[in-house]
């Protein structure tokens, strides 16, 4: 007899946004597994109406106040619940018809939104890396307490998760974590030197948005991603590796005390780890695509190049010092990330911001919450001071 897993109900923070639109083509799939009761976005006011209008949520949220009367008119006759601004974004997550939150949202900015749901008791689907990167001590205290459990939708972070079920009872030695190399793993440093945004957002593998793009060229992302892998599974900076895998089929490996390794594989489509994230402990009948070995009869792996790419170095460098000096690194990446795509800065100066950011932030050992607060907002001042300097 087959077993039906119960129906989820699900928030979607940051709907709009890349993995945002790839969960609800998951919850298209299978209305009968998931309900959407909360669509958040920043300011795609005319996506968030479409989406609404489809899924029919109980409420939703605009972050951008000045478009809470568009919404709310489009979506007056179908009864959905209209909020706008900051507040109501980390408010909405303590709903009672909630039981799971995908967080979706980008940066630094959802952090309060996701520390909410934990409070709340709501279970966690982890999109939003940067939460675990800026206050990963907070958050998975948090989370330990209230019961909470937090399921990775990073393919990486997803491929470990999966590859430790049986195996909770057998110590991690070693995890590697693969990358990509993204658009410039076989360019040289002069052409990185004159690289341009569009080719920067040029990614051989993945879709993804904008930001998380131009990390993933610098290699930036999977320094956020190493930092997420040591609290996501309780890990020393010694036990994670990162190796480039340009065919981005091996999506991460576990090696256990006795030597043995196992790894979890596929094509690199982000639907997978997000539908395993929204139905976890049960595995849905998907229709995508399937990897065929006769299409890959070769797969490589390779050292990383930190000369090339030395935002991978500052990010083990923020892990082991620790404290709100992650916090910092973050910050300093967001705004120079930011600068790059606005044509302020060039490719190589998005590593440059960071460091000099970094050796000015005020490190502290064991903040608290508005520690944090303070520390992103001070971080984002220095940059900014930076790469006007930097002109």
């Amino acid at each position: 007899m087959k077993h039906k897993a119960p129906i989820k109900k699900l928030a979607i923070l940051g709907s709009t946004g890349s993995i945002g639109t790839q969960a609800l083509e998951v919850v298209r799939a299978n209305p009968e597994s998931f309900t959407v009761e909360v669509l958040t976005a920043g300011n795609n006011a005319e996506l968030l109406i479409l989406q609404s209008l489809e899924f029919l949520p109980n409420s939703v949220v605009i972050e951008d106040e000045t478009k809470l009367k568009l919404v709310k008119e489009a979506l007056f006759d179908k009864g959905i619940k209209v909020f706008a601004g900051k507040k109501a974004l980390e408010q909405i997550v303590q709903m009672d018809e909630i039981e799971l939150v995908l967080t979706a949202i980008v940066g630094y900015a959802g952090l309060a939104s996701t520390m909410n749901a934990i409070r709340a008791g709501k279970q966690i689907a982890l999109a939003n890396k940067e939460t675990l990167v800026v206050a990963g001590d907070l958050v998975t205290g948090l989370a330990a307490k209230m019961g909470v459990q937090i399921y990775p939708v990073d393919s990486e972070h997803s491929a470990i998760f999966q590859c430790l079920a049986g195996e909770f009872q057998n110590p991690i030695e070693k995890i590697y974590l693969t990358a990509s190399g993204g658009p410039f793993r076989d360019k040289s440093q002069d052409y990185l030197a004159s690289a341009t945004k569009a080719e920067a957002l040029q990614h051989p593998n993945w879709n993804m948005g904008a930001k998380i793009t131009i990390d993933s060229a610098t290699l930036m992302n999977k320094g956020l991603e190493v930092i997420e892998a040591k609290w996501l599974f309780h890990l020393s900076p010694e036990q994670i590796q990162v190796i480039v895998h340009p065919q981005s089929i091996l999506h991460s490996i576990v090696q256990f005390k006795d030597g043995s390794m196992k790894a979890q594989m596929g094509l690199p489509d982000m639907k997978v780890p997000i539908q395993y994230a929204l139905s976890y402990p049960h595995r849905l009948h998907s229709a995508y695509k399937r990897f065929n070995f006769a299409d890959y009869p070769t797969l490589t792996f390779e050292q990383p190049d930190k000369n090339k790419f030395p935002c991978l170095d500052l990010a083990f460098e923020a892990m082991k010092r620790g404290g709100n000096m992650p916090c910092i690194l973050n910050a300093a990446n967001e705004i120079a990330v930011s600068a790059f795509l606005k044509d302020r800065i060039g490719f190589l100066q998005i590593a440059e911001v960071i460091e000099k950011t970094m050796a000015k932030g005020n490190h502290m050992e064991k903040p608290g919450y508005e520690d944090y607060v303070n520390t992103d907002k001070e971080t984002r001042k220095f940059a900014e001071e930076i790469i006007l300097k930097t002109k």
